[in-house]
C-alpha cells in the first residue's frame, strides 16, 4: 500500500470490460492496492455491453474466449454454443463481476473526461465529465481496441428524418425492424453478423459496400452437456496450450507451405477447414500471410465458395474480394451472410467508385439516386487501438497531450507504457499482440504482467517507472519490421488506421505471435525491466536500457 497522502486511491482503471474487471481483482488481492474504476456505461461488459446489435457473436470460440485464472469460474461456468452471442457473453461478463465483487471498486455511468499528469506529486489526476477530481499514483487504462465508434462526416446526416444506430452503440431495447426500410452502411464485422437478422424481419434492406470483405462460415452449433463436461476436465492443459500458440487460440496447425504442397492435399485442407467452420481456414499453410502467391490459393478458394454461393453474378462479382490479401483485413466469421443475398429483400450498392455523397432526408444519396430508408444502421467500424486512448485527453510530462506524442502513430514500449506518461500502463495498447489475437488471452498477459511490475515496484520503494524514449523507438520499428515481413501493410485496413481521415498509418498491433511476445515481456521484467526508467524521490532515475 502507498504511503503517499496527497492521492486518493493508488490506481484508477479505466473502462469495466474483460480487462478491467481483471486489473481491478489483481491490483485489489495480489497487489493490496486501492482501486477506483470509472465506466462509462452503467454495467460491466466493456464491448459486449455496447455492441447489441443482431446477431453480434465472438469470432473466438466460446470455450477460450474466457478467462483461465480461476478454475472455480470456469467450472461453474457452461458455454450454450460454439460461437457465444453478446447476450449470453454479458452474462458471462456479469456472473464473473459477481464472483469476484467487482462491481464496488467502479463508478458507472461515468465518463473520463481528462487525465493529467503532476510532476511535483508524481500523481495522475482523473477527471471526469461531472467535473470530479481522483488523484492516484498509477493509472491503467481498459478500454480495449475497438470501443470509439466511428461514424464518417456524411452531408446531411442531421437532416435525415429517420432513426439512426451505430452497431457499436446499439439501443439496450432493441430496435424492431418490422415492416420496415432499411439501410446499412459498411460490410465490416459488425455488418456481416447484423446483416442476415435484419433481412429476416426488415421489408427490405439496402447495403452500402465500400470494400468486399473475405468471412468465413462458423458453423455454429450448440454445445452439449458432455462436451461442456471434457472441455471443463481439460481446461488446465487447453489453457496452458493457448499460451503457445501464435493467437492465444486452440485450432489445428499448418500442414505446410502452400507452395510446396500439391494441388490435391492443398484442396482437401481447405475443403476441410471449410466444412468446419471458424477462421482456422486462414491457419492451413505457414505462409498464407508472408507470401503472396500462397495467399492468393486461400483467397481464391473463398472467392469460389462465394461465387457457388450468390445466385446472381453480379452481385457475386461485387462480394468478391479482389483489392486485398485475404486476412490482412480483419477476418470475418458469419452465419449464412452470403446467402442472405439471394433473398428477394436484399439489395446490394457499390459505393467505391460512387461514393455516398449525403444523407438525404429519406436516405443515402449514390449517384444522384436517393435510397429510401426508415432506419440507417452505421455498420462504419471504430477509431481503433489509439482511438479509445486519445478520447481520454491524457496529458503527461510538461504538459505533452497524447495526441501530440501520437500524432505519427500510437506510440509505446511492448504496448504497456508511453515513454512521457510515468505509472500509466495500456492493456492491449498499440504495439501488442491484441486484435490479432484472443483478446482475453492477452488481456490476462497484460494484467498480470502490470500488477506483478506494480509488486515489485512497491517493494523496492519504487515510485515512477516509465518507458524510455530509446526503447519505444526501438519497439516501435521492431513491431514495423516484423509486420514488413508480413503481407499486413498492403491493405487498406483499420490495423493501419486507414479508416479514418487523417490517421498516421502505421500497423498497430504486433504480428509476432502472442506466444512470442509473452516470452519478451517475461524477459524484460526478468532483467529487471529492460527499457523503462525507474526512481524514486529521494534518489536520481535508474534507467534498465534495452539490449539489442
Amino acid at each position: 500500500m502507498s504511503t503517499q497522502h496527497n492521492i486518493d486511491v493508488d490506481v484508477v482503471v479505466v473502462g469495466a470490460g474483460f480487462a478491467g474487471i481483471y486489473a481491478t481483482h489483481l491490483l485489489r488481492t495480489k497487489n493490496n492496492l486501492t482501486v477506483q474504476g470509472f465506466e462509462k456505461g452503467s454495467g460491466v461488459g466493456g464491448t459486449w455491453f455496447w455492441n447489441r446489435y443482431p446477431g453480434a457473436r465472438c469470432d473466438a470460440e466460446s470455450i477460450v474466449y474466457s478467462y483461465g485464472f480461476d478454475d472455480e469460474i470456469q467450472q461453474e461456468w457452461t458455454w450454450s454454443e460454439r460461437w457465444a452471442t453478446q447476450p449470453e457473453i454479458l452474462e458471462y461478463a456479469n456472473f464473473v463481476a459477481d464472483k469476484l465483487d467487482i462491481r464496488q471498486y467502479y463508478r458507472f455511468n461515468t465518463e473520463v473526461a481528462s487525465i493529467t499528469w503532476d510532476e511535483e506529486t508524481a500523481t495522475w489526476t482523473t477527471t471526469t465529465a461531472d467535473g470530479a477530481t481522483t488523484v492516484s499514483k498509477y493509472v491503467i487504462t481498459a478500454v480495449g481496441c475497438l470501443s470509439a465508434s466511428q461514424v464518417p462526416n456524411f452531408p446531411g446526416l442531421a437532416d435525415y428524418r429517420g432513426e439512426v444506430h451505430h452497431t457499436g452503440a446499439w439501443p439496450h431495447e432493441g430496435v424492431d425492424f418490422t415492416g420496415k426500410k432499411v439501410c446499412v452502411i459498411g460490410t465490416g464485422s459488425s455488418a456481416i453478423q447484423s446483416i442476415p437478422k435484419i433481412a429476416e424481419q426488415a421489408e427490405h434492406v439496402t447495403v452500402f459496400q465500400r470494400t468486399a470483405t473475405f468471412t468465413v462460415p462458423a458453423r455454429n452449433r450448440p454445445l452439449g452437456v458432455d462436451e461442456m463436461a471434457l472441455v471443463k476436465a481439460a481446461y488446465p492443459a487447453l489453457r496452458e496450450h493457448a499460451k503457445t500458440t501464435v493467437a492465444g487460440v486452440i485450432v489445428k496447425q499448418p500442414i505446410g507451405s502452400a507452395l510446396e504442397l500439391d494441388d490435391a492435399t492443398v484442396r482437401a485442407e481447405l475443403d476441410a477447414r471449410w466444412a468446419s467452420g471458424g477462421p482456422s481456414v486462414m491457419n492451413a499453410f505457414t505462409d498464407t500471410m508472408t507470401d503472396m502467391e500462397a495467399n492468393q490459393i486461400t483467397a481464391e478458394y473463398v472467392r469460389e465458395q462465394i461465387r457457388a454461393t450468390v445466385k446472381d453474378p453480379a452481385t457475386a462479382a461485387l462480394l468478391t474480394p479482389d483489392a486485398y490479401p485475404i486476412g490482412t483485413k480483419r477476418i470475418c466469421v458469419d452465419t449464412d451472410y452470403y446467402e442472405t443475398y439471394n433473398r428477394d429483400n436484399v439489395a446490394l450498392v457499390s459505393v467505391r467508385e460512387h461514393p455516398i455523397e449525403r444523407i438525404g432526408s429519406r436516405g443515402p444519396v449514390v449517384d444522384g439516386v436517393e435510397h429510401d430508408c426508415d432506419i440507417l444502421v452505421m455498420a462504419t467500424g471504430f477509431d481503433a487501438i489509439t482511438g479509445p486512448l486519445l478520447r481520454l485527453n491524457i496529458t503527461g510530462r510538461e504538459g505533452l497531450p497524447l495526441s501530440e506524442a501520437w500524432a505519427e502513430g500510437g506510440k509505446s514500449y511492448l504496448g504497456l507504457s508511453v515513454a512521457g506518461f510515468p505509472n500509466m500502463f495500456t492493456i492491449t495498447g498499440p504495439g501488442s499482440p491484441s486484435v490479432l489475437t484472443n483478446m482475453i488471452v492477452s488481456i490476462e498477459q497484460h494484467a498480470e504482467w502490470i500488477t506483478d511490475a506494480l509488486l515489485a515496484l512497491e517493494e523496492q520503494g519504487i515510485d515512477t517507472i516509465e518507458a524510455t524514449p530509446e526503447a519505444q523507438e526501438g519497439w516501435v520499428s521492431y513491431v514495423n519490421e516484423v509486420a514488413n515481413t508480413t503481407l499486413y501493410p498492403q491493405a487498406a485496413s483499420w490495423y493501419m488506421g486507414d479508416n479514418i481521415p487523417g490517421k498516421a498509418r502505421v500497423f498497430m498491433p504486433y504480428a509476432g505471435g502472442a506466444h512470442t511476445y509473452r516470452s519478451i515481456c517475461e524477459d524484460v521484467a526478468g532483467a529487471g525491466y529492460r527499457g523503462f526508467a525507474l526512481s524514486s524521490r529521494d534518489r536520481a532515475p535508474k534507467v534498465r536500457v534495452p539490449v539489442a
